[in-house]
């Protein structure tokens, strides 16, 4: 064997795969801390995890950066009891069932296995059956197998309301105490000005700058040229007093962001959404019969390296 391909062989694994580059099951990490290290991977995380839902770019959003908000979901076999799903829960709970009886289920939790989808399936498992009063701090490994998939009409839409704080944490004219309250104090200090413009987009006044933050449901390369193509033409920005800022990846998902002017009311940018989203769909469309030109592709380069991964 020559000295450059003894060098090859040790750079790669038995498998014939570099253990530096991206492991081929989609975990975002690298081979040799993924599926190459010793006794293979433990614990791989679901990159789609509401895949197959119509509600996935609402259940990304709500998981994600929406700060106070709630939704009834709708369950394939209704029982007794309607299980809400609500973004934060008081302590940061899985679920909780009122005294009243009402349950709800966390989505934004603390800790959670490699399937969001499957904890969330178990927590609505739990509150079904739970008494009044009680809470889940922490979903566990064990239990019901279910996906949220299995247990939902998957092609039901979720209509969230949005709170301006976590006041819907009580009962009506409930005084909170103890360590609820200190957790309803740090709650309601951390909350943004956030207001749902569309499905899965979301305007957010961060102070200096206000925000649109838009989960799309389009395959990430198809999404980036299309976007590119509104770029290269100059109708990728909402208009004036905003930019278009860049993109984040959640949950296998894109999510395009906007800066917008914090002046600017929240009703202001409803029809500019509206029409950017008739563009968008536009220019989907046309990439069937439109290969992109070297403006685009130059255009989509630099869209890429405004790219980043949360999840």
């Amino acid at each position: 064997m020559s000295k450059r391909s003894a060098v090859k062989a040790r750079k790669t694994s038995p498998d014939g795969i570099n253990p530096r580059q991206a492991c081929p099951c989609g975990s975002g990490k690298r081979y040799k801390a993924c599926h190459g290290a010793a006794g293979g991977a433990v614990d791989v995380p679901v990159a789609r995890p509401f895949e197959g839902l119509s509600a996935e770019c609402e259940l990304v959003a709500l998981r994600e950066f929406v700060p106070s908000a709630t939704a009834v979901l709708t369950l394939s076999q209704p029982g007794e009891r309607a299980v809400s799903l609500a973004t934060v829960l008081p302590m940061a709970a899985a679920a909780v069932v009122r005294a009243d009886g009402s349950a709800m289920v966390g989505l934004q939790v603390q800790t959670r296995s490699s399937d969001i989808s499957r904890d969330l399936a178990r927590a609505v498992r739990w509150a079904l059956s739970a008494e009044p009063g009680d809470a889940l701090p922490v979903v566990g490994p064990d239990g019901e197998s279910d996906r949220l998939q299995d247990i939902l009409v998957t092609d039901a839409a979720l209509e969230p309301e949005l709170h301006t704080d976590f006041s819907w944490w009580m009962p009506p004219d409930t005084e909170p105490t103890g360590e609820v309250a200190l957790s309803l104090e740090r709650a309601n200090d951390a909350i943004l000005p956030t207001e749902r413009i569309g499905p899965g987009a979301y305007w957010v006044n961060a102070g200096e700058k206000a925000h649109l933050r838009w989960v799309r449901p389009e395959p990430e390369e198809r999404l980036l040229a299309a976007l590119a193509r509104l770029s290269a033409r100059g109708e990728l920005p909402l208009g004036e007093g905003s930019r278009y800022a860049g993109s984040f990846r959640a949950h296998g998902l894109l999510v395009p962001v906007w800066d917008l002017d914090p002046e600017s009311h929240v009703r202001e940018w409803a029809d500019p959404v509206a029409e950017l989203g008739d563009r968008l769909e536009s220019a989907l469309s046309s990439l069937d019969s439109e290969p992109l030109t070297a403006d685009e592709r130059r255009a989509r380069d630099g869209l890429i390296g405004r790219q980043i991964t949360i999840r």
